[in-house]
């Protein structure tokens, strides 16, 4: 697909200091593709650059908000692709680079002059909670679902946002198991602004979005400046390093390897099945037998 139509950019008709900006790949439940990240931040700087818009709406196209990266696209296919090294020794500065790039661009939310909103409707997952939680607000349909499954194998959230916006208990309490929380546990912890139902969905992002269009621009650019240096001292960026040290090296490990051959053999739906159905996950020597047997079609 164009990268150029990965991600749509309009200013809100009903009120014209909102931009919206749509994750558009609705087949795929919005699934991250290459492109789709640096599309994501083009289209934050737009509305950054423009004096006319005051707050952003991020949200999905189709049926959910986004499903994570294409998996289809980066364990699915045989074979070597931009989050994984076929040869071996593997070079963790080279995945770092990529996925450095993906998580600046998610960040660009969270570093937004403007204040964002994510408007999450049936899932919110894996790489697509990396990109809710680089919001500044979460406003969730009740019964939609958000979490970070691959931290069961294949996957680090580089973002690290989860210990900022839940806690670290909580935020371990996800990455341990990889279990996703619905919307109305995700207000109760504090992560979500609201939790409606879906029909009402619409309606409180807006009535969040216009309260704070009325606002002056430089008034939400220094309360939102504020309050992110307070996370900036917390060792935001240095947290964000080793997670997406920690995300190249999931992909890279027995485990990883093993997964990414499940998925060029079985497909990733039925990877992904496995991975989320609590049985236990090879290690070790054992995931390395099981990648071969995978890879040598026994």
């Amino acid at each position: 697909m164009d990268d150029k139509t990965e991600v749509l950019y309009r200013t809100d008709a009903r009120n014209p200091r909102i931009a919206r900006i749509t994750l558009n790949r609705p087949a795929r439940f919005n699934a991250i593709a290459a492109g789709t990240p640096a599309a994501l931040r083009c289209a934050v700087e737009r509305a950054n650059d423009d004096d006319g818009v005051h707050v952003i709406v991020l949200d999905g196209a189709g049926d959910a908000f986004c499903s994570g990266y294409d998996l289809k696209d980066f364990a699915e296919q045989p074979g070597a692709n931009p989050g994984y090294q076929e040869r071996m020794p593997w070079d963790p500065m080279l995945d770092y680079r990529f996925m450095k790039r993906c998580t600046d661009d998610f960040m660009s939310l969270w570093r937004s002059h403007k204040p964002t909103i994510a408007r999450v409707q049936k899932y919110a997952v894996a790489g697509g909670s990396d990109i809710a939680l680089c919001c500044d607000f979460i406003v969730m349909d009740e019964d939609a679902r958000i979490g970070y499954p691959p931290a069961r194998v294949w996957g680090c959230p580089t973002t690290a946002m989860w210990v900022y916006r839940v806690g670290a208990e909580r935020a371990k309490r996800l990455l341990l198991t990889g279990d996703l929380i619905d919307g109305r546990t995700a207000l109760q912890w504090g992560l979500a602004s609201a939790a409606v139902p879906l029909a009402e969905l619409d309606a409180a992002v807006a009535q969040l979005a216009d309260r704070m269009s009325g606002v002056p621009r430089n008034q939400l650019m220094m309360q939102k400046l504020m309050v992110n240096q307070a996370y900036e001292s917390m060792g935001l960026q240095h947290t964000q390093m080793i997670a997406t040290l920690f995300d190249g090296i999931t992909r890279h490990s027995p485990e990883g390897v093993w997964f990414k051959e499940l998925a060029a053999r079985e497909g990733f739906h039925s990877a992904v099945r496995w991975r989320d159905s609590g049985q236990i996950i090879p290690q070790g020597d054992a995931a390395r037998d099981a990648a071969e047997q995978l890879r040598g079609g026994s």
